[in-house]
């Protein structure tokens, strides 16, 4: 007999979404070869501020006891050398909450583990992913062959969805600040999420990769909310609070009081990433403790608010159009309502063809992004300002 391929992927809708927008960009530079330097991209949410001076000389430091016999290092802990996990640990003690050490897990980047976590999930889970929706969720929950339900959101409620009574789910997923849309739930919404789980044995899968965005009374982790720890398992990430989008590394929180047929998931955890995972390199996770210096610490607020600058120039450029929009105070992303009534890939077509600037059609996040449009504070700050100069052009 024939070996089987999991079927489950034959389900999976093409990933149009970037493969489309870099075929449009390349039949408009071929069409446009003498402007092709003046496009400005601010779709990707990838960073373009370089590695904080500390973490670049710890990794280095890192680097040079590898080469050496008497601080040479080969398998690390799967779950991540205790020296970063004490750090983490003392981080979320800044946010009032207690975590054990051995309730963290270092990864490679949250959206690995948001995936890998279904490993210790039962087979036929029932799913919900609020809409708009970053993809991974949902495609990861078609490749393990679960049935997913959407939680639409829209300007009705500020694209912050909340649980309904008809609302059945194992697996909840909840992405604070978001991403596509940036918004951000507050302690009150985050509780009735909370208590609407623990309330039907639901896990929520807490997605806070863009935490270190959030200013004010705004939680930054599930954890701050009574009785989280008993409903979620919370995935974070160094790619947006310290550039590692290329160097990879994050973290995984599972509490022990997290427990589902009187088993542990923090055990079942273990399991699977000593099974199946060999750590993250020690130079990475020295680089990833600096984050936690006080020198680290400084040189991150600065790339984090050179962010949130570019973010304040978007929105209060989209304020003086008089267009709808959500993030940005809180978040690197704006989510914007399409003016002149488009599509969202008619305002991408307008948006390259006469600004030359490129940003994300909100369709492309599921069918409640339909007639909006991403853009992320990524970019440089001379971009930034001059995309917003040209977009304001549209309104002349």
């Amino acid at each position: 007999m024939a070996a089987e391929i999991n079927k489950h992927y034959l389900e999976l809708k093409e990933s149009y979404l970037f493969s489309e927008i870099a075929r449009r960009i390349r039949e408009w530079q071929a069409e446009n070869p003498d402007r092709a330097g003046e496009l400005i991209r601010m779709g990707i949410g990838d960073v373009t501020r370089p590695l904080p001076g500390a973490v670049v000389d710890a990794m280095i430091h890192a680097a040079s006891e590898m080469g050496r016999a008497e601080s040479f290092r080969g398998y690390g802990p799967e779950q991540g050398y205790d020296f970063l996990r004490e750090k983490i640990r003392g981080y979320y003690e800044g946010f009032g909450v207690s975590l054990k050490e051995q309730e963290i897990f270092i990864s490679d980047g949250a959206k690995s583990d948001l995936g890998n976590i279904l490993d210790i999930m039962g087979e036929k889970s029932r799913v919900l992913v609020t809409d708009p929706v970053y993809p991974v969720y949902v495609d990861t929950n078609v490749m393990a062959g679960h049935s997913i339900r959407y939680a639409l959101s829209g300007e009705e409620n500020d694209f912050l969805p909340m649980p309904r009574e008809d609302y059945a789910a194992d697996l909840i997923y909840l992405c604070s600040p978001n991403n596509p849309t940036g918004a951000v739930y507050d302690r009150a919404q985050l509780s009735a999420w909370v208590d609407f789980a623990r309330e039907r044995g639901s896990i929520i899968l807490f997605d806070s990769a863009y935490e270190c965005f959030v200013t004010g009374d705004l939680p930054h982790s599930v954890y701050e909310i009574e009785g989280a720890k008993e409903a979620a398992i919370e995935f974070c990430s160094f790619s947006k609070k310290a550039g590692f989008t290329g160097t990879r590394c994050g973290y995984t929180v599972v509490p022990e009081e997290l427990k589902r047929d009187n088993v542990m998931l923090n055990r079942l955890w273990l399991r699977r990433q000593t099974t199946k995972f060999n750590g993250v390199c020690y130079i990475v996770q020295r680089g990833a403790e600096a984050v936690f210096s006080e020198e680290g610490k400084k040189q991150i607020e600065e790339n984090i608010s050179y962010y949130r600058e570019n973010a304040r120039i978007i929105t209060e450029t989209l304020d003086r159009l008089g267009i709808y929009y959500t993030g940005g105070k809180n978040s690197p992303y704006v989510w914007m309502k399409a003016p002149f009534g488009l599509s969202s890939w008619d305002f991408f077509d307008r948006l390259l063809n006469e600004c030359r600037v490129v940003g994300t059609p909100g369709e492309g996040f599921g069918k409640s992004g339909e007639g909006y449009f991403r853009l992320t504070a990524f970019s440089t700050k001379e971009n930034t300002k001059e995309a917003m100069r040209r977009m304001e052009t549209l309104f002349r």
